[in-house]
């Protein structure tokens, strides 16, 4: 099958360093190459990937250290390029949230979209019930619960090459974060947690200009403490290290988080994750087997004191068997097949489609 993948632009394809959509556009990409697939890439110049790269920008917006830029006229001249060249391919998958949508209303029934961030905001649902023939997918069932009629075609969660990030059987003796300097993934939480029981936290974390002032004002205060340790932001290569060696992912969010790429990452390491029960959460651990899902500061502490019966080995095959690159790619397909079906026919026989089940998409009710 001819496969376009339409990224954004912010970061690279992956990401040299924080950064979640982009990540999952190369490792889904990687994937399906690897599965056989004819796919084709557009994003930064910058990419790294096994698909046919078609670079529309010299290199990702974010580290761009030109001093005046416009997101907005780089994402236009990337979506033309893709019309120009919509001929090509039997679907083109769009992970550039709705921006899209004027420009390709004509070729609808060949797209598929899928919304990587939250959609409980309040000009959302008019956009999605104006273009309702746009497909789309949801990265959690969590994530619909705004739009529940939307045109949701399936759900496909996130995965991850197996061989990413290194298992790990024995901590290091800490707590780990991991994600951004914002209130709504509770780093003020995280850190609460690790005083009160009493265990060092290491924080990587990703500080956005609009969370300069929270972190002055709120979280700079509370560094000042020998149980923590602010590292920064990491990427890929410092992952398995980083995470591995941490006694467990905290990740008390209170937001519908629409997935939560670092809880996958943790459990690839064997790492189990802490996390609160807000959006994708629950979904993603299972609780007692992979992590433990908590309500409050105390409930962390009582968890941490658990992690002893868990089986770091058994968490990394759970990882594997729901969220690695392989099952993902698996999942798109089965929607890609329904998609090209009156395209291609008798040719998508020979391709394997994916059943309903944890790790393939589930139909839109």
């Amino acid at each position: 099958m001819k496969i376009a993948q339409v990224s954004p632009l912010y970061e690279s394809v992956p990401p040299k360093l924080y950064g979640g959509t982009e990540r999952v556009v190369a490792h889904l990409c990687d994937a399906l190459v690897e599965l056989g697939h004819d796919v084709t890439l557009f994003s930064s110049g910058d990419a790294q990937t096994k698909a046919r790269l078609i670079p529309v920008r010299d290199q990702a917006i974010r580290l761009d250290p030109a001093p005046l830029k416009s997101d907005l006229a780089a994402h236009l001249s990337m979506l033309d390029e893709v019309r120009r060249r919509q001929g090509a391919f039997d679907v083109i998958h769009f992970h550039t949230d709705m921006i899209h949508f004027p420009m390709f209303e004509a070729l609808a029934p060949r797209t598929l979209t899928t919304l990587h961030g939250r959609l409980d905001m309040k000009d959302l649902p008019e956009v999605y019930a104006r273009w309702r023939q746009f497909p789309l997918v949801s990265i959690s069932d969590a994530q619909r619960i705004c739009l529940p009629r939307a045109n949701w075609m399936g759900t496909v969660y996130h995965g991850m090459p197996a061989s990413l990030c290194r298992f790990t059987q024995e901590s290091r003796g800490y707590l780990a974060f991991l994600g951004r300097m914002s209130p709504e993934k509770g780093p003020d939480r995280a850190i609460a947690i690790a005083k009160a029981v009493g265990i060092p936290l290491k924080m990587a974390a990703k500080i956005d200009p609009a969370d300069r002032a929270y972190f002055e004002t709120e979280i700079r205060p509370l560094l000042d403490h020998p149980l923590i340790e602010f590292i920064g932001e990491i990427g890929d290569a410092d992952k398995s290290e980083f995470l591995g060696g941490a006694q467990a992912l905290l990740f008390p969010i209170e937001w519908p988080e629409p997935f939560g790429l670092v809880m996958i990452e943790a459990m690839a390491c064997g790492t189990p994750v802490i996390a609160y029960p807000y959006g994708s959460a629950p979904e993603v651990v299972e609780d007692g087997v992979t992590g433990f899902l908590v309500n409050d500061v105390a409930g962390a502490v009582a968890a941490i004191t658990r992690l002893k019966d868990l089986d770091r080995a058994a968490i990394r095959r759970r990882f594997e068997k729901r969220f690695s690159a392989e099952a993902m790619a698996k999942g798109y397909f089965g929607l890609y097949a329904q998609i090209a079906a009156p395209r291609l026919g008798s040719r998508l026989a020979s391709r394997p489609l994916s059943a309903h089940s944890a790790d393939a998409p589930r139909p839109s009710a």
